[in-house]
């Protein structure tokens, strides 16, 4: 579909801001990335509602993102209708030890925002850069604590259009799976459940989880996050490591000297930079361990 017809049909509507040929490396936190035909920036539920409605009605395949924060673009861009759920939705509201919040908020301001309530649950969240709606997607979770530990309540777009709630039981929450994952739901907004803790303590936990994730992961250099899921048995940044692979570079993209479990843009990479890396830690670390590591950054896009 050409972008003439694009413009007719995404600017008829009130769907929130709309762009057209927009360079996804402006979106994610890789740096990478060719353009989306179209983009869309809803900033409330109707207009998610709207814009996909719109989409399903045209035939045009959407894709929902968040912040962008495990996402590899492909160099040739996307031919779909990005639908980024982000900013312009992102409201955070506390009730005694109940946080009710939109799909969009940052897990890290929910999780701050938990704290000066002294509500302990959500520390393991801090610093964690994707939003509420890709982190109940993927079951995000690290330190000891996921998702599924916090949340009671779901509220999902079906494929259908319809607007429901799931309860933690109902949303099949698993290693970086969910039932968002294995019906193509859309979140919107989602309940959870904390309970009252000492200030300093959770502030103390804050702190540390920081430190951790500072002085131990490549946070200075644009990434997907950690590269490959945990394998069982095992620890991928450490297969990694054992292989001999720290600091291998192929074009742009490097396995980081940090932390072997990340790969991280040094210079420019492109995604075929990023993905013939991926390619040969995989082979290494198969031939070395037999082992196969699978990508927990998810490969989106077309080729050039």
């Amino acid at each position: 579909m050409d972008k003439n017809q694009l413009i007719q049909i995404f600017n008829k509507e009130d769907i929130g801001e709309v762009f057209f040929n927009e360079p996804m490396k402006n979106h994610t936190s890789f740096k990478i990335g060719g353009p989306a035909d179209v983009m869309i920036v809803p900033h409330n539920e109707n207009q998610i509602v709207k814009a996909v409605k719109l989409c399903r009605e045209n035939n045009i395949d959407h894709y929902i993102m968040g912040n962008g924060s495990n996402l590899l673009v492909r160099d040739g861009g996307m031919r779909s209708a990005v639908i980024k759920i982000n900013e312009g939705f992102k409201d955070i509201e506390i009730n005694g030890d109940r946080i009710i919040c939109q799909s969009g908020a940052l897990l890290t301001a929910v999780s701050r925002r938990a704290a000066e309530k002294s509500l302990t649950g959500m520390e393991f969240a801090n610093g964690i850069p994707g939003t509420i709606g890709g982190a109940v997607t993927m079951n995000a979770g690290a330190y000891g604590g996921e998702m599924k530990d916090v949340i009671t309540k779901v509220r999902i777009l079906d494929r259908n259009n319809n607007i429901k709630e799931y309860t933690n039981e109902e949303m099949n929450f698993r290693y970086r799976g969910s039932r968002v994952v294995d019906e193509g739901l859309i979140v919107l907004g989602v309940e959870i459940q904390l309970k009252v803790g000492d200030f300093e303590k959770i502030r103390e936990k804050m702190k540390d989880l920081t430190h951790q994730r500072t002085s131990k992961q490549p946070l200075e250099l644009p990434s997907g996050g950690s590269t490959f899921k945990r394998p069982t048995g095992y620890y991928a940044g450490k297969l990694i490591m054992d292989s001999g692979l720290r600091g291998l570079r192929y074009g742009g993209a490097q396995v980081s000297e940090k932390h072997c479990g990340f790969v991280v843009n040094v210079d420019n990479a492109t995604c075929k930079d990023v993905l013939s890396l991926i390619s040969v830690i995989q082979k290494t670390v198969r031939d070395n361990y037999d082992v196969d590591l699978e990508p927990e950054i998810k490969i989106i896009g077309e080729d050039n």
